[in-house]
This record gives structure tokens, C-alpha cells and sequence, in this order.
């Protein structure tokens, strides 16, 4: 029905999360309706993708060894924000309210696998080496999120410093990505303490 690159296309949209098959041949006939100057824009800046990485210290989605969070000298190195995913960097960074720092897991812990991709040996080792002041457990309002909130709370109570999780303003089995910057700001703001 299609020819062979329109149809590889599809595929290639409709492995893509969220999206499926009809949606994956809308966007491709609309980008097949584009202009030639935008579709090559587009183009170049997916190949540039490659060009990307994970920052060496907190494991955000960087053009060099350093994310801009990182290298930046007016963040305050004492707060560690652990977030799951580099999504969350950006809906927090949006409340305008925290100056810290973050480390990116890569995920959640899942109570039916073993998750060692997980960046979590390498916060223990930040913990242990930056000694910052309070850690903030950021992780998702979901079963998963909070098995790995408690996890780090373990893994963390032999450090002296103050760990703290998100107030609950984020609804039970939400992505904290999807919050708006009301309500991250009164989780950011109303944060517990984890005893």
C-alpha cells in the first residue's frame, strides 16, 4: 500500500513508547507534507542524537562529560535530588524552586527482577564521596517508586545525612513528568522526612 521507506517508517514510529500503528502513519504523512528545509532539520537534529550521552556524575542526558546541571557552580552541591528518569530533571527544574543537584537512576526497582542497571551503586559512592547534607528520594508516586524509595533509605541510612522523600501532592501511581509545576512545587516544598 505504501511504498517501502514510508512503511519502514511506520515501524520505526510505532516502536516508539506510546505510540501505535495509526498514529505512527499520521506522523509520517505529516512529515512527508513538510517542507524539504524542515524535514532536513528534523533529520539532522534525530541523527544528533548519537552525538549525546549520560553525564559522567549524575548520569543526565549530556553533549559532553558534564551535563549543564553538573558543571554549573551555582548549584548547590549539598542536595542530591534522586529522580528515575532524566524526564523528571526537566518537570522539577520547571518549579523554579530547586538549586541542587540531581543522579539519575535509570529506572525503578521492580520486585520481580533484579534491576543492576540501575545507578544506584554509583549514588552510594557519591554519597560516600561528596557527603552532601540531605538526599531528596524523587522517585514516582507508584508501587515501584516507593519500593525503590524505601530501598535507598536503607541503602543510605549509614551516611550522616538527612534523607527526605517528595510530599504526596503527587497523586498515588503518577509520573512525576506529567505533574504540573504547582503541585511539584508543593511536593518539593512539603517533603518528609524518611524515618
Amino acid at each position: 500500500m505504501y511504498p517501502k521507506i514510508f512503511q519502514k517508517l511506520i515501524e520505526n514510529f510505532s516502536a516508539l513508547p506510546s505510540v501505535g500503528p495509526k498514529m505512527a502513519e499520521r506522523l509520517v504523512l505529516f512529515l512527508f507534507k513538510q517542507d524539504k528545509e524542515k524535514l532536513l532539520e528534523f533529520a539532522k537534529n534525530l541523527t544528533q542524537l548519537k552525538d549525546l550521552r549520560h553525564c559522567q556524575k549524575c548520569y543526565n542526558i549530556s553533549e559532553g562529560d558534564l551535563c549543564g546541571i553538573c558543571s554549573n557552580r551555582n548549584r548547590l552541591n549539598a542536595t542530591i535530588c534522586v529522580v528515575e528518569d532524566s524526564l523528571d530533571i526537566i518537570s522539577i527544574e520547571r518549579t523554579g524552586l530547586y538549586k541542587g543537584v540531581y543522579h539519575v537512576l535509570g529506572g525503578s526497582l521492580d520486585s520481580n527482577s533484579e534491576n543492576n542497571d540501575l545507578k544506584i551503586p554509583e549514588l552510594l559512592k557519591r554519597v560516600a564521596k561528596e557527603k552532601p547534607q540531605e538526599i531528596i528520594i524523587a522517585t514516582n508516586p507508584t508501587t515501584e517508586g516507593d519500593l525503590t524509595s524505601l530501598y535507598l533509605k536503607r541503602k543510605l541510612q549509614d551516611f550522616n545525612v538527612k534523607i527526605t522523600r517528595l510530599g504526596r501532592g503527587l497523586s498515588t501511581g503518577g509520573d512525576i513528568e506529567y505533574a504540573d509545576e504547582i503541585t511539584l512545587s508543593s511536593a518539593l516544598t512539603n517533603r518528609e522526612k524518611m524515618n
